[in-house]
C-alpha cells in the first residue's frame, strides 16, 4: 500500500512496513534491533498511536511510532536512550533511529500553536503543523552548530566537558547565534571555551546529531594567540594532545569530532 502522507493511521499500514518504536523519549530495543513489522505491534495500535511516516521506498515503508504506554515487555524488548545506538555495529539503524526520535519530538512539542493556542493539524502532503487560526506552519527544525578541533603545529586541542561526565576528550563546540556565520561561531566559540585566538578556519564535514536535534558543521583551525583558561561551566579540562599520544576520542566512524581528529591525523601524516 502507497503512503500518501506523513502522519498515518493504523488503516494504512502495510505488512511490509518497519517501525521503530518510541516511549517515554526512549527507544524500544531488542538484540540490537531497531526495527520492527506490523504483525509484532498490531495488538498496541490503536487511532491514538503518533505513526510518522520516516521514509518510503516504493511499497515498503519505515514509520516512527510514539507510544502510549510502554510495551517492551510484551516484546522482549528494553527501553534504551538513544545515545546507547551510538555504538552499535549497524550505524545505518542509528542514523535512521536519530531522525525518528526528532520527528517524534518535533511532533510531540507542537501539538499547540505557540502563537494563540489552537490545536494544530497535519499538513496533508507536506510534513509540517498547521495553525488554521493564525496560518502558522510548524516545520521541523534543527539547531546549526559547529565543532572545531583547533590545532598547532602537530599537536590538536581536545576537551572534556563539564556537563557531560565521561572519560573522552573530543573537539570544541557551540551553537550559531542569530547574525553569525559558522566561521565567526568558531572564532567566537574558542575564545569563550578556552580563551585563545585562531586562524584559517576550514570547514571539513557535517553531520545531523539527533541530541536533540542538531546539524554539526565541522572544522579545522589553526591556534593564533592565547594561553588555555577553560571556562569552568563549559570545560572541564583542556589540553595538546600529540598525535601518537591521544586519550580516548570519539570515533571517526561514529562522529563528526572523530571525522576531524582523523584528518587532522592524516594531514599531518603528508607532510
Amino acid at each position: 500500500m502507497s503512503h500518501e502522507e506523513h502522519f498515518l493511521s493504523p488503516q494504512l499500514l502495510s505488512e511490509s512496513d518497519s517501525f521503530i518504536l518510541f516511549y517515554s523519549s526512549q527507544i524500544l530495543v531488542r538484540d540490537e534491533e531497531v526495527l520492527w513489522n506490523l504483525e509484532q505491534i498490531r495488538d498496541h495500535l490503536d487511532d491514538s498511536t503518533d505513526l510518522i511516516l520516516l521514509q518510503q521506498d516504493a511499497d515498503t515503508a519505515v514509520i516512527a511510532v510514539s507510544l502510549q504506554q510502554d510495551i517492551s515487555v510484551a516484546l522482549h524488548a528494553k527501553l534504551n536512550s538513544l545515545r546507547s545506538l551510538l555504538f552499535f555495529s549497524d550505524q545505518e539503524k542509528f542514523l535512521l533511529a536519530g531522525r525518528a526520535s526528532q520527528l517524534v519530538d518535533w511532533y510531540k512539542n507542537h501539538r499547540f500553536c505557540g502563537t494563540c493556542g489552537t490545536r494544530t493539524i497535519h499538513h496533508g502532503s507536506e510534513r509540517t503543523l498547521v495553525c488554521d487560526h493564525c496560518s502558522l506552519h510548524f516545520f521541523p527544525r534543527i539547531s546549526p552548530c559547529v565543532i572545531m578541533l583547533v590545532t598547532k603545529g602537530d599537536q590538536m586541542l581536545l576537551a572534556q566537558s563539564s556537563r557531560f561526565k565521561s572519560n573522552f576528550y573530543s573537539c570544541l563546540a557551540g551553537f550559531i547565534e542569530i547574525g553569525e556565520t559558522p566561521e565567526q561561531t568558531v572564532h567566537r566559540e574558542v575564545k569563550e571555551e578556552v580563551n585563545l585566538q585562531v586562524k584559517n578556519v576550514r570547514y571539513i564535514s557535517s553531520q545531523s546529531w539527533p541530541f536533540p536535534s542538531q546539524l554539526m558543521l565541522g572544522f579545522l583551525a589553526e591556534y593564533d594567540s592565547g594561553e588555555i583558561v577553560p571556562e569552568p561551566s563549559e570545560i572541564a579540562d583542556a589540553r595538546w594532545f600529540d598525535i601518537d599520544s591521544l586519550p580516548n576520542v570519539p570515533s571517526e566512524k561514529i562522529s563528526v569530532a572523530g571525522k576531524l581528529i582523523g584528518t587532522f591525523i592524516d594531514e599531518v601524516g603528508k607532510r
